[in-house]
């Protein structure tokens, strides 16, 4: 599939594994503790080994032990070329169809921590159609019990009520809103108002 055609998960995926590939093993990123072969192992994880789903999803001691083992040992085993090509091939032929609905938004995030973790960082102005993705994808977390944000705007997008609590607005592109929500606080260019 040529990238020009392909859903916004997978050239999110690609244009990750071509960043990871330039950059290479060691390089820094927002998620705290993580260079790029901690993140690399983490996708790798998420696509590959359901048995280690819990502790993502999950923060208790037995399943995120497991967990952190896991994505530990394909860092530490697999050489750097292997890892990220494995990582680029996404997930399994039986878990495809899912894609878009649960990689859209974990790779745009992680594609984001990974190019904001460089120095001298520029934000991505995204196409109308991805930015329109990306807030489809983010009115499911209106079912998340404790959003740290009560209404979400964006230029020419409907504005989203996540909950009824009070709770801040958030404006700015959708992109950014997302990495916002998503804890990347420090790095989002986004207008709190509270």
């Amino acid at each position: 599939m040529t990238r020009d055609g392909a859903p916004l998960s997978q050239r999110e995926r690609w244009a990750l594994c071509d960043l990871l590939t330039e950059l290479g093993p060691d390089s820094p990123t927002l998620c705290t503790g993580w260079r790029s072969a901690d993140l690399a192992a983490h996708l790798l994880t998420r696509d590959r080994r359901p048995d280690a789903t819990p502790g993502m999803v999950f923060n208790l001691g037995p399943f995120k032990a497991w967990t952190t083992r896991v994505q530990q040992s394909l860092r530490d085993t697999e050489t750097w070329a292997t890892l990220v090509s494995r990582v680029r091939s996404g997930p399994p032929p039986l878990l495809r169809p899912l894609d878009q609905a649960i990689n859209t938004i974990e790779y745009f995030v992680h594609h984001e921590d990974l190019r904001r973790g460089q120095p001298g960082w520029q934000p991505r102005v995204l196409e109308t159609a991805d930015q329109a993705q990306l807030w489809r994808r983010l009115g499911v977390m209106r079912l998340a019990p404790h959003s740290p944000a009560g209404r979400l705007e964006s230029p020419g997008l409907e504005p989203l009520v996540l909950s009824k609590k009070a709770g801040p607005t958030i404006k700015g592109p959708a992109g950014e809103v997302v990495l916002w929500l998503l804890g990347r606080k420090e790095a989002a260019q986004v207008e709190v108002i509270p």
